[in-house]
């Protein structure tokens, strides 16, 4: 199947790149949202491409700045600026959105369909919001975004390591800010509603602990009962204290504990047996939940089971 939304190989060729790292979800049952890093250090210069007009929007932060950018829509030149490294700027592809490539530059791209802000508006029974409210060139102090894409570019460089339910989580997260903060969303004033109901939980968690890798979208676990994403993450938090992907987390680091207590099994076939990518990986998981390494907790537990003996 062709790819249809302007993220991954799409956005690179309109930024005279080959095949730029994304990360796609699924978190929204009507829209498939991304994130894609754009780099190039020695551009040729020239017009950015053209795209093909489609109800959807780009999110873009950036990581450098970018003198005297020169944007443009719909065929010709709205604005030169100043695009200043940590800013979010928001470009409309009913627009054409293009600027010229004349100097090194670094972003990260967030793809942003029309039917997301939809189902996002529905979810919170609100009314559909209309076009994000943005000025070609002008960038926003977000902290929000920032945060997120911070988060989000660990996954882009170390894909195979990247919890899908934490990508899953953070696009519908940035996909609610966005709808709030430039679509005029408002929040939900209503009451939280409460958790899971017990065998709800007690399915939800036995599900996603029947894949400790995190492949499993949030899509398909809240499918399972007939809620929305951001229903049942909210629920799962609420039922368990925890988001979905840190609760995860969490029970790979209690499974890989209960493997580390065997003397025989080498840490690497712990770290894959436990869900995690490679050792490297699960130890700077394991270090951030438990604040020391495997080896050191590792070494601790022995000694002490020994002393019992």
């Amino acid at each position: 199947m062709a790819q249809a939304g302007v993220y991954g190989p799409r956005l690179g060729r309109r930024l005279q790149l080959e095949d730029p790292p994304s990360l796609i979800t699924r978190s929204l049952r009507s829209a498939e949202l991304a994130v894609t890093e754009t780099r190039n250090d020695d551009p040729v210069e020239g017009l950015s491409g053209s795209f093909p007009s489609e109800d959807a929007y780009l999110v873009s932060l950036k990581f450098r700045d970018y003198p005297d950018c020169e944007c443009w829509e719909h065929g010709r030149c709205v604005i030169k600026t100043d695009v200043r490294g940590g800013a979010t700027y928001l470009y409309d592809l009913k627009r054409d959105p293009r600027y010229v490539i004349d100097k090194p530059f670094h972003s990260i791209f967030f793809y942003l369909p029309r039917s997301a802000l939809d189902d996002i508006a529905k979810q919170a029974g609100a009314p559909r919001v209309g076009e994000l409210a943005y000025q070609p060139g002008i960038g926003h102090d977000d902290a929000v975004i920032r945060h997120l894409g911070a988060s989000l570019m660990e996954g882009l460089r170390r894909p195979d390591e990247t919890n899908q339910l934490f990508v899953d989580h953070a696009m519908l997260a940035l996909t609610a800010h966005v709808a709030q903060t430039y679509g005029g969303l408002k929040r939900n004033t209503e009451p939280t509603r409460g958790g899971l109901a017990p065998w709800q939980e007690k399915r939800a968690c036995e599900r996603l602990e029947s894949d400790l890798a995190g492949k499993i979208s949030l899509e398909q676990v809240a499918a399972e009962f007939g809620l929305s994403v951001s229903h049942f993450s909210r629920a799962f938090r609420i039922s368990t204290g925890l988001p979905p992907h840190q609760w995860l987390l969490r029970q790979r680091v209690k499974a890989a504990k209960q493997l580390m207590t065997v003397r025989e099994l080498p840490l690497s076939e712990i770290a894959i047996s436990a869900g995690f990518a490679n050792q490297s990986h699960f130890t700077r998981v394991f270090s951030s939940v438990v604040g020391v390494s495997p080896g050191a907790w590792r070494r601790e537990a022995l000694g002490a089971k020994d002393n019992e003996t």
